[in-house]
């Protein structure tokens, strides 16, 4: 039967396996393995299960110029083979080769199997590294072949050996059997791109290109092959987000808005700030999009205080103006509380703002409606604060309010989009820091509406090539500049008993100027805190030991929603010198008076959570310092490479950049939760080039043929490639 790409995994490994019958380990078939662990069952599979590093055994030297502890292959024929047993009564087999220049034996132990298998006259391909033992030479950690005359296939030695990942069950040697077996048998396999693609990107054909990167020839051979599958991944995912981005666009009728408006002419006339040139391009990008008669599918991201609630509340009052309602989702109640109370401070120039009270009256300003009212007696704007803690009559009122439209903009977290939340004319919908949330939460809340606008924020910058693959869908709207008047933030890194007495120092000077102080820990109590100092310990510690004479204290994710926002505005009232907090603070919080930021174990953050920590002060007119204490090991290179980068730069994007270089694409936004297919060999911090190219073709190609329907094999291509997101490639 011919192999195919579609061919089960046990079409070759059944052929492996009876081959390696009466010496092979017991236990289940390779392919059953491979399904389970790695999640290959196909010939296909397997092919794009590439190697995770190679071993240049290409040069094959005579016995006696091999060196002792420097890895070598030799070919050479079996002399002998003997065998006897251990003291431990294990068996010993040693086969002692020569080649015309010396000797050299191999011992298996515990392989009774190899002195059947290994018999005199044989020719033997043998890599591993030479040593000395009671003063024969000997091959140690050694692959093994045996060569049978003139079309002997050297799959373990004398070449480039591929190293791929193995898993418990099957070694990394089985795999790479299996797929030269593959190889061996497969005819020549189909290019999956189009040929004036391949022609006009100058790129080596796929057939060669996927046997090479396995069983490279040379290195240059390898260099090409890699180019060439890479450049196939990222042009098969650029091609997924512009057919969906198509499908989109195409099969969707939106709300063409009014942009010019009594609403929005107020807010910016009446904002009691310049916008900057970044905030106004940005606002003019939005109000384009939703002006158009399809769904705008953006993206607003910008750094930690670069004033996206503005363009947010901007893009809101288009949609009210128009006659229509906005929604706004936060992933934590703090940012969502944070948002209504920039809500309230934007709306206040509107004019006289009166608060129609619930019928138990406001709990912390969560449970309120408000009503602002030009003094003009113009359109007003009705918004509301939506989350798990309001409950009971004041629940009520708001889901009614939000229901029969009398609530124009509700702010809120993922309640939302809970059921029981039912709006009358949804036509925008704001997404705050949307990597915090599932693909099924941020389609209910688009779902909540007919075909609502959609603007994403975040405050975590995107790396470029981030941007055009994985958010490479939606428009990107960017706010690359800093309102004026903010102040520098100097980072400093503490490692020493001395240090951490100077960030205290620092602490008792600020407040003693009257600012204010966070200090962050990575755990909550003793209980769980795996080594990293506690919050409420901590807490204890500087409030009796450290800072007697201040204030402090202490906040955290186990507080109830209402015992969290006292804290906080008793801190924004400046009731508390010091603020001691998990990560629950990373976003939503403003406080300008705070112009310090400790960070306990800073080691254990990653870059966009420092930077998002680090963006919690600088946001007044004060000078802000933030010290990251450091208790990582001298062997952990990536934590203090990491800390040496908050030190050297405060830009976010570049800091975005670097945290891609560090930790890959697989790790940052939760790109798996995403759904959208891995990449292998392509990475994004090194190949931008190979990514723009790749998207160009891509887009062109869907522009000529946006349903591929002149091109088949591409769109088997998606459909193979986008397996774990159908829905989301084939339908808006």
């Amino acid at each position: 039967m011919t192999l195919t790409l579609s061919s089960p995994i046990t079409a070759i490994d059944r052929a492996l396996a009876a081959r390696r019958a009466g010496f092979k380990d017991k236990g289940p078939p390779a392919a059953d393995v491979l399904a389970e662990a790695l999640d290959i069952r196909t010939v296909r599979d397997l092919l794009h299960h590439y190697p995770r590093r190679y071993i240049d055994r290409s040069q094959v030297a005579s016995i006696r110029d091999l060196r002792v502890g420097q890895e070598g292959t030799v070919i050479a024929r079996v002399k002998r083979t003997t065998k006897r047993q251990t003291r431990r009564r294990q068996s010993m087999v040693t086969v002692t080769l020569y080649d015309g220049s010396g000797y050299l034996d191999l011992t298996f132990f515990n392989q009774p199997w190899a002195a059947t298998l290994y018999k005199e006259g044989q020719e033997l391909a043998v890599s591993g590294t030479p040593a000395l033992y009671r003063g024969k030479l000997q091959m140690v950690n050694f692959e093994v072949e045996i060569l049978r005359g003139a079309e002997a296939d050297m799959v373990h030695t004398g070449r480039i050996t591929p190293v791929h990942r193995a898993t418990e069950g099957v070694t990394t040697r089985t795999i790479r059997e299996l797929v030269f077996r593959a190889l061996e048998r497969l005819p020549r396999i189909p290019d999956p791109l189009p040929e004036d693609i391949v022609a006009a990107e100058s790129l080596p054909s796929f057939d060669p290109a996927i046997r090479a990167v396995h069983f490279p020839e040379s290195q240059e051979d390898l260099a090409s092959a890699r180019e060439r599958l890479k450049f196939d991944e990222l042009f098969t995912l650029e091609l997924g987000v512009a057919f969906r981005k198509h499908r989109v666009e195409a099969g969707q009728r939106g709300v063409a808005h009014e942009t010019s408006g009594p609403l929005v002419e107020r807010l910016l006339t009446g904002v009691p700030f310049e916008p900057t040139r970044a905030q106004r391009r940005a606002m003019q990008q939005v109000g384009d999009a939703m002006a158009r008669p399809r769904p705008m599918n953006a993206l607003l991201q910008g750094d930690v205080g670069s004033g996206k609630t503005l363009v947010a509340l901007y893009a809101a009052l288009v949609a009210i103006q128009s006659g229509h309602q906005a929604a706004i989702m936060a992933p934590t109640e703090v940012l969502a509380g944070q948002h209504f109370r920039s809500m309230t401070e934007l709306l206040g120039p509107f004019g006289a703002v009166s608060y129609l009270e619930l019928a138990d009256g406001p709990t912390d300003g969560q449970a309120s409606l408000l009503e602002s009212q030009t003094s003009t007696g113009g359109p007003g704007v009705t918004y509301a604060l939506l989350s798990a803690s309001v409950t009971g009559k004041d629940r009520t009122r708001i889901l009614d309010g939000i229901a029969g439209g009398d609530v124009d903009l509700v702010v809120g977290t993922h309640a939302l989009v809970q059921e029981g939340v039912s709006f009358l004319d949804l036509s925008l919908a704001v997404i705050d820091e949307q990597h915090r949330f599932g693909v099924h939460q941020r389609m209910a809340l688009k779902g909540k509406g007919g075909s609502p606008d959609v603007l994403i924020m975040t405050a975590t910058p995107i790396p470029r090539t981030l941007a055009l693959t994985y958010y490479g869908d939606l428009d990107v709207v960017l706010l690359d500049e800093m309102p004026s008047g903010r102040q520098p933030v100097e980072t400093r890194i503490a490692k020493t008993a001395a240090e951490r007495t100077a960030a205290y120092d620092l602490v008792r000077r600020e407040v003693q100027a009257g600012r204010q102080a966070f200090v962050v820990c990575a755990a909550i109590d003793e209980a769980n805190r795996a080594e990293v100092r506690a919050a409420e310990k901590e807490a204890e510690r500087l409030a009796t030991q450290v800072f007697p004479d201040l204030s402090v204290e202490v906040l955290h994710g186990r507080l109830r929603p209402t015992a969290k926002e006292r804290v906080m505005e008793e801190f924004r009232a400046g009731k508390h010198h010091l603020l001691i907090s998990t990560t629950v603070i990373e976003v939503g919080v403003d406080v300008p008076n705070a112009t310090v930021m400790m960070v306990e174990n800073a080691e254990r953050f990653g870059l966009a959570q420092l930077h998002q920590l680090r963006g919690r002060i600088g946001r007044g007119e004060y000078r802000s310092y933030c010290v990251l204490f450091d208790e990582s090991t001298p062997e952990n290179e990536e934590a203090r490479a990491r800390l040496a980068a908050m030190v050297r730069t405060t830009d976010g994007f570049e800091l975005a950049d670097e945290d891609l270089r560090l930790r890959g694409e697989g790790t940052l936004f939760d790109v798996r939760q995403s759904g959208l297919p891995d990449l292998k060999l392509a990475r994004l911090a090194d190949d931008l080039e190979l990514v723009k190219r790749a998207r160009a073709r891509a887009f062109a190609a869907i522009e000529e043929d946006p349903d591929l329907e002149r091109h088949p094999g591409l769109l088997d291509e998606l459909r193979s490639r986008f397996e774990r997101s159908i829905d989301w490639l084939f339908h808006s």
